[in-house]
């Protein structure tokens, strides 16, 4: 069979040819965003002048900015359930689940394409879609008409063999074995596509918490066959019209290849503080910790926790534990672990049961001790995020976090026997769908009036790219940067997304306290890092923060693929050393140069680095066609708008 991958994008190319490294043009039949990405995406739209959304579903969901611990939050759910209803987009209420699996259970479409503002959006590739998570700006561009650009990626086959050893061994050991091969930049520019007889084992929400994290390898995105498994669930979400059978390629139709027997694999986790730090269980077992967090997106579905219900049946937590929590992925997986006893089970054990929400996985909330051991069935544990600036954050699978909450240091699930797990009932989907706001009909949605708090502020203005940047070195950052760096976690900066002149003061709070200050008194300047800058996130305020304050250009050694592209979007010039020697002689406060900018629009690849007292050196860059003129247009708005008519 033909690889499923390339087969959708064949099916949605507007524009290029499906080589790697090409520039491609794809029409976007779904686009979603969240509360911390969404009210700056939203507005963003509004500054093309549509009346409604041009693409097949729109979907705004509410689940990472909802402590509403003043107006902040409540604002932007409401201005975001206006807008929404204004230009044609479902509104997912707060409490009713995170957006990936919402979106999994009342949305997802075999053969379609989805960019989400967020990274996690890939987790839809469980149900055969091409789901790419991208940054606000580039879902509003698709919003509003456009086809998504990026470069043509890699199609790498993931070859399963065999079944897993259930239950102790699960979905969540077979992407952090990927990530102990490929660690986390080794997906950058490739689609997963998950084939062989192995795969056809896994249930759809094992698919889902595979899906989800490929981001973590800094992938494009991951896809899984519509099968059996696939009809099931959508059956089971009375949603089976939207079933088709698409089977997934086979060897020699892929750019690269894995192969995985399942049968072989072993409880895996990965160390603080990345999620490519992946070590089996044997090498930390007797591990002391403090904390257990059970859920979140990747690992929320109802098996995950009537798994960790089970364990802990007539059992209490491990006294040395601080605190455990459990987050269900949404309202009606909430529904299904109270009727099946798993909520009591859990309750009874002394876990605190949080409502169907990112929560901690985002730094909202039940962060852990200071120095202490964390360890999260969650898909992150970049430092910092989660609340706690010295952190030592473990991600695990649900298998390994019940266990080791029964003893209070990380434990083999293995030493222990299968316990016998309640009897799962049927989902009930209304229990999601009924707090999913229609938009209002096209010729109701004229008349509603948006309301904006005092904190909503309009985008920042795009501005052209001058020829010549001068200014000094902001920061030189180590590797792996991530956009979390950038613009922190956590319920006090997440409350300014939709400002972001405040939400700029918070720029590298956890690296460099002092680096808004800085900028503010040296009027902008340069910022230079090492290798995958901007892992993580697609949030955009990283990018974002630093033009606000100043910043028109990052020399890096290489780009994380959501962030490298949300600078070119935010009118930010990504550039990498030619020569990675470079990097070691930058130094904070340093007076560059870099002139002839606009000759990027013409065709030029490298430019001069000016340094004032020493040796000019060369950068370069990898953008693609448009990407050029984007970046000397200033930004992706002022190109489109300028330059290119909508729906082109």
């Amino acid at each position: 069979m033909a690889s499923l991958a390339r087969t959708i994008l064949e099916e949605h190319l507007e524009r290029g040819e499906l080589v790697p490294g090409q520039e491609i043009a794809l029409r976007v039949d779904q686009a979603l965003a969240q509360d911390a990405t969404g009210t700056m995406a939203m507005m963003q739209f509004e500054l093309f002048g549509e009346d409604r959304v041009r693409v097949e579903t729109a979907v705004v969901y509410v689940d990472h900015n909802i402590l509403q611990i003043d107006f902040k939050n409540p604002d932007d759910h409401r201005f975001l359930q206006a807008m929404a209803a204004k230009y044609g987009a479902w509104f997912s209420r707060p409490g009713n689940g995170i957006c990936h699996y919402v979106h999994c259970e009342r949305f997802a479409k075999p053969g379609q394409t989805l960019v989400g503002a967020d990274s996690h959006t890939t987790q839809s590739g469980s149900c055969a879609m091409i789901a790419i998570g991208a940054g606000g700006l580039d879902v509003a561009v698709c919003m509003a008409g456009h086809p998504f650009e990026l470069p043509c990626p890699k199609i790498v086959g993931v070859f399963l063999e065999n079944e897993l050893a259930r239950p102790w061994i699960q979905a969540k050991d077979v992407i952090l074995e990927l990530l102990r091969r490929r660690g986390v930049r080794g997906g950058r520019g490739c689609i997963f596509e998950f084939t062989g007889p192995g795969v056809h084992t896994l249930s759809y929400t094992e698919r889902g918490t595979i899906a989800n994290m490929i981001a973590e390898l800094g992938a494009t995105g991951a896809v899984f066959p519509a099968d059996d498994e696939t009809r099931s669930w959508l059956e089971e979400q009375e949603r089976l019209e939207d079933f088709v059978e698409l089977p997934t390629g086979d060897t020699g139709d892929f750019d690269e290849e894995e192969h995985i027997d399942l049968a072989e694999l072993v409880p895996l986790l990965a160390k603080p503080s990345s999620p490519g730090n992946v070590v089996p269980v044997d090498e930390l077992v007797g591990t002391a910790i403090q904390q257990v967090c059970i859920g979140s997106s990747v690992n929320s579905s109802y098996h995950d926790l009537a798994l960790c219900g089970a364990v802990m049946r007539g059992q209490r937590l491990s006294e040395g534990l601080v605190s455990a929590t459990a987050t269900p992925g949404s309202r009606q997986i909430l529904d299904q672990i109270t009727r099946s006893g798993t909520y009591v089970d859990l309750l009874m054990a002394g876990v605190r049961m949080l409502e169907p929400a990112c929560g901690p996985c985002v730094g909202m909330g039940q962060a852990p001790p200071s120095g202490a051991n964390s360890l999260r069935t969650f898909n992150r544990n970049f430092p910092g995020r989660s609340g706690t600036a010295d952190d030592q954050v473990y991600l695990c699978s649900p298998a390994v976090a019940a266990v080791s909450m029964l003893k209070g240091v990380i434990s083999d699930p293995r030493e222990l026997d299968p316990p016998e797990l309640p009897e799962r009932p049927p989902a009930r989907p209304e229990v999601v769908q009924k707090h999913i706001l229609e938009p209002a009909p096209e010729g109701e949605a004229g008349s509603i009036e948006i309301p904006r708090g005092p904190n909503i502020k309009p985008p920042p203005e795009q501005k052209p790219l001058p020829d010549v940047l001068a200014g000094r070195v902001l920061i030189v950052a180590p590797d792996d940067i991530s956009t979390g760096d950038l613009s922190p976690d956590g319920a006090t900066v997440m409350a300014y997304r939709s400002n972001v002149p405040a939400i700029a003061e918070f720029t590298f709070q956890h690296r460099d306290k002092d680096f808004a200050k800085r900028a503010h008194e040296w009027g902008g300047g340069f910022i230079v890092a090492g290798d995958n800058y901007g892992q993580g996130s697609s949030r955009e305020h990283a990018a974002l923060a630093p033009a606000q304050l100043g910043v028109r250009a990052v020399i890096a050694k290489s780009f994380a693929r959501i962030h490298r592209r949300n600078l070119i979007a935010q009118g930010i010039v990504p550039l990498l050393f030619n020569d990675g020697a470079d990097y070691d002689r930058a130094e904070l406060g340093q007076k560059w140069e870099i002139h002839d900018l606009h000759a990027i629009a013409e065709g030029e690849d490298e430019l001069q680095v000016e340094i004032e007292g020493a040796p000019a050196f060369t950068v370069t860059h990898d953008f693609l066609p448009r990407e050029r003129e984007i970046v000397v247009a200033g930004g992706l708005i002022r190109y489109l708008k300028e330059q290119q008519p909508a729906g082109v």
